[in-house]
């Protein structure tokens, strides 16, 4: 296993939240690192595209801001996702302004980030990569990221099918970085599991929807708390790459999410006028199958402290069963 220098001495638990379109936002990723987690949002979130400088220098200020009047406390550092797309054409300014703000840690998606990289380990940074398969794990390590994001079966929006005791043990064979772990990890429990079976870091976002921070609609979070794993529908037909929804969201939209055709991988768009993508995330929501864990909407702050009290009973009642087949 390898955890980052960045990352000593400054987490609570060991998680990533994941960048969520139109969701996650300042108020969300400032409560995530305050609390010692990281926090992470996409770069297409900030609209117009201006906008992503202030959001940079506001997450930086208030940041050290609370560092400063909280010594003892660990604070997290935060991390933004580019999408590697022809259909982004913002790619090379918000990049741009990710290196003059030294954005720790920069989220790539989509394309292997050949060309990322470089400029971001010249400042310091890191580059993690999300990946639903072997292949593009390969590749993602042939271009020289410092970590790769396990996109496994049942996590919330453009999700992989492949489970998780399977791509985890074949990307640790060549791949000797940070790994880490998303699909259905929404407590303190399955953030030790995600370590017990390889990886580094939890990667968790359905379970920060419902959360007080998060920009989502108050009927989304309600959506939740109030469904299940079976609620859960993969399609292809949003985005033009799977993921995962809900279906009450699909039948609102007036759709069958029990009937719902394929879709072209080429009809995916990243623009910055907003495109499918943003359309799809606005009225069809996803979500992963760890849904069904999730019963309240608290603070960020709050849900933290619950995970990571979880996550410490969970360890110490496993103690004593392990002891039994040493």
């Amino acid at each position: 296993m390898a955890l980052p220098k960045i990352l000593e001495n400054s987490l609570t638990l060991p998680v990533i939240g994941s960048p969520m379109f139109i969701i996650s936002n300042p108020d969300l990723v400032i409560e995530q690192c305050k609390a010692g987690i990281v926090g992470s949002f996409p770069a297409l979130n900030a609209r117009p595209k201006e906008m992503l400088d202030d959001w940079l220098w506001r997450i930086k200020r208030e940041l050290a801001d609370y560092q400063r009047d909280n010594p003892d406390k660990k604070v997290a550092p935060f991390a933004v996702n580019q999408i590697i797309h022809h259909s982004n054409d913002r790619l090379a300014h918000d990049l741009d302004l990710c290196i003059k703000h030294e954005v720790p840690i920069i989220i790539t998606s989509l394309m292997a980030p050949n060309k990322i990289v470089g400029p971001v380990h010249e400042y310091g940074g890191l580059v993690f990569h999300d990946v639903i398969s072997l292949r593009h794990a390969r590749k993602a390590a042939e271009a020289g990221v410092d970590g790769l994001i396990l996109v496994c079966a049942g996590a919330g929006g453009h999700a992989g099918t492949l489970s998780p005791f399977a791509l985890v043990q074949e990307v640790r064979e060549f791949f000797d970085g940070t790994i880490l772990l998303a699909g259905a990890i929404s407590t303190g429990r399955s953030i030790l599991a995600a370590q017990a079976m390889g990886a580094d870091l939890a990667y968790m976002g359905t379970r920060f929807i419902a959360t007080q921070e998060a920009n989502a609609d108050p009927a989304y979070k309600k959506m939740l708390i109030d469904h299940y794993a079976q609620d859960i529908v993969y399609s292809s037909l949003f985005t033009g790459v799977h993921g995962n929804y809900l279906k009450p969201s699909i039948h609102a939209a007036g759709l069958d999410p029990d009937d719902l055709p394929e879709a072209d991988k080429n009809t995916m768009n990243f623009g910055s006028g907003g495109g499918s993508k943003a359309k799809a995330w606005r009225d069809i929501w996803g979500a992963g199958q760890g849904l069904g864990s999730i019963k309240d909407a608290p603070t960020t702050a709050a849900l933290v402290e619950q995970l990571r009290r979880e996550y410490v009973n969970a360890r110490e009642s496993l103690l004593p069963l392990s002891s039994d087949y040493g």
